[in-house]
């Protein structure tokens, strides 16, 4: 489910009724624990957080002139889906996340190597969530996607 939005608040009003207020809400935690310097968008038909070009003018190397994309989030047809570059570029903050699922949820955790899905919207874990934004800054970012995914 692609939405066709233009803004980031169309976006979240356009999602079913049942899980706007959840979207709202991990849109804050996320804003409230993303390091300075992200920009948020619509990236890929979803929200998005991305390195600008002001501060990475590559952009994004399958799609250089789309900005460097690190977090999104979207409202799926059976799911909330939430989206961290970060744990896909570096195992170690990938296990940290699943290590530390268990104490943040009873859910049993629904993940793939960049996205977790959390199928009803009161399940999100949003402490969890707000932590693993706060973990990885601008410049961490550049480096991690620079060593795990340029030639």
């Amino acid at each position: 489910m692609t939405s066709q939005a233009i803004t980031v608040d169309q976006y979240i009003n356009e999602a079913p009724a049942d899980r706007r207020e959840a979207l709202q809400k991990l849109r804050k935690v996320i804003l409230e624990n993303l390091p300075e310097g992200f920009q948020e968008c619509i990236s890929y038909g979803m929200i998005g957080y991305v390195v600008p070009h002001s501060l990475y003018p590559s952009g994004y190397h399958c799609t250089p002139e789309l900005p460097l994309p690190f977090i999104s989030f979207a409202s799926q047809k059976n799911s909330i889906n939430f989206y961290h570059m970060g744990m896909y570029a570096n195992p170690e903050l990938y296990e940290w996340f699943v290590s530390e699922y268990p104490k943040h949820s009873k859910q049993k955790l629904d993940i793939g190597k960049s996205c977790f899905r959390i199928k009803k919207p009161e399940n999100i874990p949003f402490d969890l969530i707000g932590e693993l934004v706060s973990k990885v800054t601008v410049q961490e970012w550049i480096a991690t996607y620079e060593s795990a995914f340029k030639k």
